[in-house]
């Protein structure tokens, strides 16, 4: 199973993404592999995270573990703070966050983009209508976030339709798979690959993910 911060509905469980149709229509006609590929996978689509904290929180709690630990961790915190909030990530401290099994770091963490938040330190409401780096740039200054899941945020709340996230192993994997027989692939292969995915980079890796791992990642 890919471990990858990433989802996928049946449409009528959640919107489909404005450029999806189009997406899917250009990849099949740009892309050999796209055109085999799209049609397997059916009526999957991408489902955003509507909560900009929540969605950070989560995808820290998900760093270096399995999908399984993950689910397993998140879903303890959820269950001690059912008020998923900057503040009340504030007010429950250290020693509650811990008691949910997050590592020290992933406490420090996750504490740190509550505070963010709280103070104002970035700027949520803006996101929208800020360009993918710009909001890439801001978000790394938190700590624990890093570009991949700054990426991450772009596709799945943000939902940008260009996003290329080379440092997820999925995508790389995909395109090894998918495009390589299998073969070792490059950063500047992904790239050359990708180039005729433009402007709808972030659905073409959704695919490849999908081919890895049809089931949705919860």
């Amino acid at each position: 199973m890919v471990t990858s911060s990433r989802e996928g509905a049946v449409p009528g469980a959640a919107a489909v993404p404005p450029y999806w149709e189009e997406a899917k229509a250009e990849l099949m006609k740009r892309d050999r592999i796209m055109k085999k590929l799209i049609p397997q996978i059916g009526d999957l689509h991408l489902v955003g995270h509507d909560d900009p904290f929540t969605t950070l929180a989560r995808s820290i709690v998900k760093q270096q573990v399995t999908a399984k630990a993950a689910d397993a961790a998140w879903q303890t915190l959820r269950q001690a703070l059912p008020r998923f909030t900057p503040s009340a990530v504030v007010k429950a401290g250290a020693g509650q966050l811990a008691a949910c099994g997050l590592s020290k770091r992933k406490t420090e963490y996750i504490l740190d983009l509550a505070d963010h938040f709280k103070a104002k330190k970035v700027h949520a409401s803006q996101w929208d209508q800020m360009d993918d780096e710009a909001v890439i740039a801001e978000l790394v200054q938190i700590r624990g976030i890093t570009r991949w899941t700054a990426e991450m945020f772009l596709i799945f709340n943000l939902l940008r339709p260009n996003v290329l996230p080379l440092d997820d192993p999925g995508l790389i994997q995909g395109i090894s798979q998918n495009y390589f027989s299998g073969e070792p692939v490059s950063r500047s292969d992904a790239r050359e690959v990708a180039a005729n995915w433009e402007p709808y980079r972030t659905v073409a890796t959704w695919y490849l993910w999908r081919s890895l791992d049809p089931d949705p990642v919860k």
